[in-house]
């Protein structure tokens, strides 16, 4: 039985809501046979935005008619049949370009409409798709990379995650949400799943229940990044692992029925739960579900930012999982190849990828570990990575994204590799670069966090940017970064980090991280460095 639109009278629904009224999101699925028969000019351009339901963006510049495809990867776990396929993908029609989303995903770019047919009827073959991998709909199903195999994890995900992914796939009744619904199944006690940043993110608990100790969930709500960041906030319930899909489907349907509709840059999930407060937001969810237990006790311990580095035991005795650095996320077509020779010689074949744009091959036995370290790509995908390249992350930036303002990818990737020649620092310092408001970099929650404006330079031209926020983490419930005044163009940015970055090391206590160090002195000093840096950089 269909659900009713109980917003389709509302007469200042957005120009957006109005459009998926009349034509559903998943019906681009029955235009783009057409449209790869008759090519790229017999798309009509109110029809673009519709390609997001099938994991689609028209690439900068959008004339030129080239696509971005995103593939779901639920829990960032891929067989060596899929990560072959994709492979193949990206070799045979995007150019050799091949990322990893920090939302475990993977983006193909440069693809052809008349190529779409083809690329979805290839990751059918092998269980992928890219079908909700955007638009208005529930997301990427993240969560715990590790999953099945995690000596820190209380319960194995990897069912969980699949049950709500199919569930949610291609579901007519919840095709049409108010924007996007970002999900995290994560039971990694180092909250592996970045849970304070998600629409709904399901975190490690348990509860004494008739007497025993049940291993579960608790759940926090409404958070998300771009121009106005919120941290997800927790319900006061337990879930059993048997009621992860009713709670996911409970909160989903609030939030298709009541989410906001009118305003675009109000209608994510965030916006209804800061109004409702998680009181109201329980009871309304608890009008779906039926009764559910009180919280339990939290089992997170702390967070891991999704990095996992080096070669470390799993749970599965004499079995180990080597993690890797991908600088930036992006690799190229025959790197992939060989990471899934790799896989298959030395594990089992497969290959998982991190919230943090990296990746592991796991269940690899102690005695092909050495020949796995030893393997010629491990010079680029290091497992113990210089630490500025090891903890940078970046957006797409405006190679390819027709939002951002600023280049980051390869900026960030530079910058990484010249502050490894030039500072060395006792901690770990994760850098996020993004290239406009949206964040897609996760820039929020980055010690440094960079983000690309433009600006007139001393001649009047405008001129790529960076705004350096600092101090962002998901410890302790999660605080965002807060922005230092001033813009340092782009050309100046690596020697101002790098200056700053040593006054950071002068004035820093042994051990102490970034996060403690601001939490510790306080803005001020660092504005006031950032402040005679540009001075500096401006006299010359």
């Amino acid at each position: 039985m269909a659900y009713e639109k109980i917003w389709a009278d509302n007469p200042k629904l957005s120009k957006q809501e109005q459009h998926k009224l009349v034509k559903d999101g998943l019906d681009i699925f029955n235009d783009i046979p057409e449209f790869a028969a008759k090519g790229f000019d017999s798309i009509p351009k109110e029809a673009w935005d519709g390609f997001k339901w099938a994991g689609l963006y028209l690439q900068r510049p959008k004339e030129d008619g080239y696509f971005m495809m995103r593939v779901k990867v639920p829990t960032g776990i891929l067989s060596n049949e899929q990560l072959i396929a994709l492979a193949e993908i990206s070799r045979d029609y995007g150019r050799g370009v091949f990322d990893i989303t920090t939302r475990q995903a993977i983006q193909f770019h440069w693809l052809t409409i008349e190529v779409i047919p083809d690329i979805f009827k290839r990751l059918e073959q092998v269980g992928l798709s890219s079908t909700f991998a955007c638009g208005d709909v529930p997301r990427n199903v993240i969560g715990n990379p590790l999953a099945g195999i995690d000596l820190d994890e209380t319960i194995d995900t990897r069912p969980l995650v699949t049950e709500v992914n199919d569930f949610f796939e291609h579901n007519s009744d919840f095709s049409n949400l108010p924007r996007k619904f970002k999900l995290s199944i994560n039971a990694n006690k180092f909250n592996a799943g970045n849970a304070e940043i998600n629409d709904v993110a399901f975190i490690p608990a348990e509860k004494e229940i008739d007497g025993k100790t049940v291993q579960g969930f608790h759940v926090k709500v409404g958070g998300g990044l771009s121009s106005a960041p919120k941290l997800a906030q927790k319900l006061d319930i337990f879930i059993t692992p048997e009621n992860v899909l009713l709670v996911s489907k409970g909160i989903a349907t609030i939030f298709r029925d009541h989410g906001y509709r009118e305003k675009r840059h109000r209608a994510r999930l965030k916006f209804l739960v800061e109004d409702w407060g998680p009181e109201k937001f329980k009871e309304k969810l608890l009008e779906l579900t039926g009764p559910l237990p009180e919280a339990g006790k939290d089992l997170t311990e702390g967070w891991n930012a999704g990095y996992f580095y080096g070669v470390k035991p799993q749970k599965q005795a004499g079995l180990h999982y080597i993690g890797l650095n991908v600088p930036v996320g992006r690799l190229k077509a025959d790197e992939v190849f060989d990471l899934a020779r790799i896989a298959k010689a030395y594990g089992n074949g497969e290959v998982r990828t991190c919230g943090s744009q990296n990746l592991l091959i796991p269940n690899v036995p102690t005695e092909n570990v050495n020949a796995v370290l030893n393997e010629p790509i491990l010079e680029r995908l290091k497992a113990d990575a210089p630490k500025f390249t090891a903890y940078s992350v970046s957006c797409t930036g405006i190679e390819y994204c027709n939002l951002a303002l600023t280049e980051t990818k390869e900026r960030m990737k530079r910058i990484a590799e010249y502050l490894d020649q030039e500072v060395e620092i006792d901690v770990p310092i994760r850098i996020h670069m993004v290239g406009c408001p949206n964040s897609c970099g996760q820039r929020q929650i980055a010690d440094i966090g960079l983000q690309g404006v433009m600006v007139r330079n001393k001649d009047k031209q405008m001129v790529q940017a960076f705004e350096i926020n600092v101090g962002g983490t998901l410890l302790n419930d999660g605080t965002f970064n807060q922005k230092l005044k001033g813009k340092i163009p782009g050309d100046d940015l690596p020697k101002i980090l790098k200056e700053f970055l040593i006054y950071f090391k002068e004035t820093k206590q042994a051990n102490e991280t970034f996060y403690e160090y601001v939490n510790r002195t306080g803005l001020e000093p660092l504005q006031t460095r950032v402040d005679e840096l540009i001075a500096a950089e401006t006299a010359v």
